[in-house]
């Protein structure tokens, strides 16, 4: 069985609807063959990434930087993993009250420097909080697993 690793931030109610709907779309049940893990990224390290087929990143956006969080969790995974995990599939998502900018280069800087292979657009929800954040969600993380579970990926 192949294993999905959900590392998201979800500080507030509202990010904590998007991880789960992460995880929901992950756990559709026409996906069988898919174990799906999720952590907080204070609670994550170099051992779930090592043991992981794909990863989904989440974060807010913390004065146009992922979050404090995130950044901890990439701290203490880069040099385990640096050697380790080239072309590990990942996608990632950010809740942004602004544009998101910061953020996502933040994220595609580190994650080109492992080598990760990106294998969706980067989700960013901007602005105010809207219902329909949950729905991309819910189909990003559906389209991780999917791809995961049919051999895609």
């Amino acid at each position: 069985m192949k294993r999905l690793l959900i590392v998201a931030h979800a500080p507030s109610p509202n990010t904590l609807r998007l991880r789960s709907a992460i995880e929901n779309g992950a756990r559709n049940p026409d996906i069988e063959a898919v174990e799906v893990v999720v952590k907080a990224p204070l609670e994550a390290g170099p051992e779930d990434i090592l043991a992981c087929d794909a990863i989904i990143l989440g974060t807010t956006e913390n004065l146009g930087y992922m979050s404090g969080a995130l950044k901890d969790f990439f701290d203490r995974s880069y040099y385990p993993c640096l050697e380790k995990t080239q072309g590990l599939p990942f996608a990632f998502y950010i809740r942004a009250g602004h544009d998101g900018t910061g953020t996502r280069r933040a994220i595609e800087t580190i994650t080109t420097g492992l080598r990760w292979k990106l294998v969706q657009d980067a989700l960013v929800c901007r602005g105010e909080f809207r219902p329909e954040f949950e729905g991309q969600c819910y189909e990003l993380g559906m389209a991780v697993a999917a791809s995961l579970d049919a051999g895609l990926i």
